[in-house]
């Protein structure tokens, strides 16, 4: 450690810190734009120029290194002229449009030149203008004269979005940030670099002249997208969502969100909202009341008991709603007297499992592995936080080694990070690459494989087993399309294997934002209960379904005709050609829930605005139609009590370690697996992005469609 004075006071840091990391230390603000705490330093604005005691010339903050018995002053005579030298500057060439600016009331310019700027400038001549350029749906990059040149975008992209889509082009008064060659920018993570743009250059393009900041109010949330569990700031006027941008949580997603997280909530506002009860009357949707909606569903659902049997019965739920409400869920189909319940729609192999499948390790652990085996993933797409965060151990010396398909890692850079070994191969030849793994790392440890498939190891199975074994933390990973694969416990049983052997953690990428709390609440088939894809086979006389749109949703083939009663619990419009009944039920940001990581992490959160027109929370729903089927259940008058019921207790902040586990007994099957389902891209993962017009507008979106219309024509 090393003692320096700051202003007066004494503050320990560790060796190598800089001055500007000290005064944060000590709760001193230096002034600063082009410094981000998790960004590499280049001292490019110099306004955190300050006085260090026997140094020549102020010198930046951010790039000097602290020394044993320093002493700095950041607000000498000799500091505060160079910030206010350094702000000049800065505001010869910035336009005079904070009045109609968007950063205008959050700009970190804004803000610094009431303190350090002059009220007028010796500047006279004509002040440089920049070509505004389109990049996509998302960044707006009308106002480029703004730009200061602090290249945290730059950075961003480099260091955490992993491509370097932006760059600086020539140099002096010239220089500018730009794209390479008309190109518009496509990272999963794009929506960060307005964050961290300290002016009005780089600006949301749907949120665009939409309201000022200090018109909005700010509540906390947690995304209902992938099984991050992204910790977000939704910003509200005259109760509309207008904004979300990320509330730093280190252990989750530190300062960051995916693009989806950002940008999906121009579908709560959309046009395809579901308002109103709706049944269908002789083939014509007609609005009705709450009260009569829920009638014709117990008593349809009570006629179908009595003349088929609850067995006839079923419920395919979306493990993106929230915990209350798969919870609910399930208490009334097996209230009702069936099994029938199920959240995997997207897979093809429904084992039984032992325990909670989960990822095996912490999310911030991610961050710091000396090695990763990725198996059947798009990991850059189907989790981009996660990806990030892997992207930072590989930065730190990682090997990552990847067994997935061409489709799922197209070429080198296509996870934005280096695959040093690629096993890339049909899904349907997914089980006998693992084992050649296997095969490896028992050659190299001199015990039996678990299998005998190769005579000759291949070479690449020979590398990963080598990494593998290599020492250090290292994770073994299994993405969506190994879970969903037909032969997803094969894959778990060799990853169990191999991680026995090699010390390695192994675990899921879970899909949504509640897989695992999905298998907390039992949202699966209990004894001769049928399966999502047993279900989706038709042949019930009763269906509901929470949140799903199977035609989009599932894997199997839908065969939703022989169904009975169907009855739809959704925000949007949704299977309106199968349903009978629509319950407009409210989405995240009209409810309160909880909703459980990947790592186990139970987050709860309010709702941010009143529900839409007669829109209810589904748990409310679900309680509602319990009571009027006589169900005996507790009485719940909030979602907190419907948590409380269904963890157990409340207060609890990580489900309980013996519940999460991957260990499975299942024999290993390495023959060529058939059935194999597609990918979903990464704007197709649930019903409130797949209605985000700004996502859907993306190069992903796009690539994703004409990829599905070649296979239609196909």
């Amino acid at each position: 450690m090393v003692e320096i004075e700051i202003d007066g006071k004494k503050v320990e840091i560790a060796e190598g810190s800089m001055v500007i990391h000290a005064a944060d230390k000590a709760g001193m603000y230096i002034p600063h734009f082009c410094y981000h705490k998790k960004l590499s330093i280049v001292a490019s604005c110099r306004m955190c120029l300050v006085d260090v005691e026997k140094a020549p010339k102020p010198v930046p903050a951010c790039a000097t290194p602290v020394t044993q018995g320093m002493v700095v002053r950041t607000h000498s005579a000799k500091a505060i002229s160079a910030q206010k030298s350094v702000m000049e500057f800065l505001l010869i060439n910035h336009p005079l449009d904070c009045p109609v600016c968007d950063q205008g009331g959050e700009c970190q310019l804004q803000d610094l030149a009431v303190g350090y700027g002059m009220s007028g400038t010796r500047y006279e001549e004509e002040k440089r203008v920049v070509k505004p350029k389109d990049v996509g749906p998302l960044i707006s990059m009308q106002e480029m004269t703004r730009c200061i040149h602090c290249t945290r975008c730059v950075r961003f992209g480099q260091e955490i979005g992993g491509s370097m889509e932006f760059g600086m082009a020539n140099r002096g008064e010239f220089s500018a940030i730009e794209t390479f060659i008309g190109r518009s920018v496509d990272s999963e993570l794009s929506g960060n670099m307005i964050d961290v743009c300290p002016v009005g250059a780089l600006t949301s393009k749907p949120f665009r002249f939409s309201a000022r900041t200090w018109e909005l109010s700010r509540r906390k949330s947690v995304s209902p997208h992938d099984s991050t569990g992204a910790n977000l700031i939704v910003q509200v006027k005259n109760n509309k969502v207008m904004r979300v941008v990320p509330f730093e949580n280190e252990a989750v997603n530190e300062c960051w969100i995916a693009d989806r997280d950002r940008f999906s909530y121009e579908a709560l506002n959309g046009e395809d909202r579901l308002t109103k009860p709706m049944l269908k009357q002789g083939g014509q949707w007609q609005e009705v009341d709450w009260q009569t909606a829920l009638e014709y569903v117990a008593n349809g659902l009570n006629d179908i008991k009595a003349e088929f049997g609850a067995d006839k019965i079923g419920a395919l739920v979306s493990p993106h709603s929230t915990l209350e409400e798969l919870y609910l869920a399930a208490q009334l189909v097996r209230g009702l007297g069936s099994e029938n319940i199920d959240y995997r729609l997207r897979h093809t192999e429904f084992d039984q499992p032992e325990g909670i499948r989960w990822l095996g390790t912490t999310v911030e652990s991610l961050s710091s592995l000396q090695g990763a085996l990725i198996v059947g993933s798009n990991l850059r797409k189907d989790h981009p936080l996660f990806a990030q965060r892997i992207r930072q151990s590989v930065r730190h010396g990682a090997v990552v080694s990847a067994i997935t398909s061409r489709n799922l890692l197209r070429d080198a850079d296509a996870w934005a990070m280096p695959v040093q070994n690629q096993f890339l191969l049909d899904p349907a030849d997914w089980c006998q690459a693992l084992a050649a793994v296997a095969q490896a790392v028992a050659a190299e440890k001199d015990v039996p494989a678990p299998v005998e498939v190769f005579a000759d190891i291949p070479d690449l199975a020979m590398s990963i087993a080598k990494a593998l074994l290599s020492g250090g933390t290292q994770a073994i990973l299994l993405g969506n399309a190994a879970a969903h694969h037909p032969q997803a416990s094969s894959l778990l049983a060799l990853c169990q294997w191999l991680g026995c052997q090699t010390g390695a953690s192994v675990g899921y990428l879970t899909e949504a934002a509640n897989t695992v709390g999905a298998q907390w609440v039992k949202a699966l088939p209990g004894q001769n209960g049928l399966n999502a894809g047993q279900m989706l086979a038709g042949g019930l006389k009763a269906l509901l379904l929470l949140n799903t749109e199977p035609a989009m949703d599932a894997t199997a083939p839908v065969e939703m005709e022989g169904n009975g009663m169907v009855v739809t619990f959704s925000p949007f419009k949704a299977n309106m050609d199968v349903s009978d009944v629509l319950l407009p039920i409210a989405p995240f940001s009209e409810t309160s829930g909880t909703f459980v990581n990947a790592e186990g992490r139970v987050q709860s959160f309010h709702a941010v605005v009143k529900p839409l027109g007669d829109t209810r929370p589904a748990w409310k729903v679900l309680r509602v139609l319990g009571d009027m089927l006589g169900l005996a259940q507790p009485v719940f008058n909030s979602s907190q009590e419907v948590l409380a019921h269904a963890l157990g207790g409340s207060g609890i902040s990580m489900l309980p370690a013996s519940s999460l586990s991957n260990a499975t007994q299942a024999s290993i099957t390495v023959e060529k697996a058939v059935n194999v389902p597609r990918d979903w891209g990464i704007y197709e993962l649930d019903g409130i992005v797949r209605r985000a017009p700004a996502l859907q507008q993306t190069t992903d979106a796009r690539e994703y469609r004409s990829q599905g219309e070649q296979g239609v024509a196909a």
